[in-house]
Formats: C-alpha cells, structure tokens, sequence
C-alpha cells in the first residue's frame, strides 16, 4: 500500500521544497512506494520555481528541486495525505485551523523525526547561504527519521 506525505512551510519555496527533495531522495534510496508533495501555508508563491539558494543548495547536495512549483495547501489534501508535516509551530497551528473535520492526515512538525520534538526547521528565506545549508541538514535528518518511521 501506498503512503504519502506532505510537506508545508509558510511560502513553499525554500522549507519545505528542501524537506520534499530530500526526503524524495530518501525514499528513493530505500526503494520506498511513497507519494510525496510540498505545499505552503499562504499563497504568496503559486507557481513559482523555489528559491535560487534553495535549488543551489539541493544541487550541492545531488538533489534536483528546480522542477517544483510553489502551490497552496488545499482542504483535499487532508484526506489525500497520510502524514503533513510542518516546518514549524506556526505552520503546525495554522493547519490544525484549516484542517476539515473529515481529515486523515496525521499532523506533525519536521523534526520530530530527527529527536527534535518540537523544534522548528530555521526559515532560511531571509538570511545568506549558510542558513540554506543548516536547513538541508535539519531536513535531511529528519527525513532519514520519517523514512524509518514509514518504512
């Protein structure tokens, strides 16, 4: 059977793109029969490739993100996704405010599954370079985490 997450952060392009791509990796590594997505909080960025640092920073890493688009979170993908995952606490409550009473998705942030329970991925979106790199990490860890959890 088929699983499938989703990953959300407030714009979709640098947070979670970064979470999807690495886990996406992850997962194909494992040779795992998991659907994956990314999507954000508010619509400032439908459409849109994700950040340039984003995507250099994913390709430092072997990991091509240049082909995801920025898209909004939508009420279906609580029922559509297994698992959401937030980048952070805010994104985590404003889920728990738009999810439909009829959801099925299991809610939780990043790095709970890297042994970081409730801690927050940093939002790079605002900083240099080396906020993108320390955003990889926290992301990649816990998708290893998320990927023994699923597995």
């Amino acid at each position: 059977m088929f699983k499938s997450v989703l990953f959300v952060c407030l714009g979709n392009i640098c947070r979670s793109p970064l979470a999807e791509g690495a886990f996406r990796t992850e997962v194909a590594r494992r040779k795992l029969p998991i659907v994956t997505d990314s999507a954000g909080i508010a619509a400032y960025h439908i459409n849109e490739k994700p950040d340039p640092r984003a995507i250099a920073t994913a390709k430092r890493n072997g990991v091509d993100i240049s082909g995801l688009r920025g898209r909004q979170v939508k009420p279906a993908d609580f029922t559509r996704f297994d698992h959401i995952v937030a980048m952070d606490a805010d994104n985590l409550a404003n889920l728990k405010r738009i999810m439909p009473a009829n959801s099925t998705a299991q809610l939780s942030l990043m790095l709970d599954w890297a042994g970081r329970k409730g801690e927050s991925v940093q939002d790079p979106y605002y900083g240099d370079e080396g906020g993108f790199n320390i955003t990889w990490a926290d992301v990649s860890a816990a998708a290893k985490g998320l990927a023994d959890h699923l597995s």
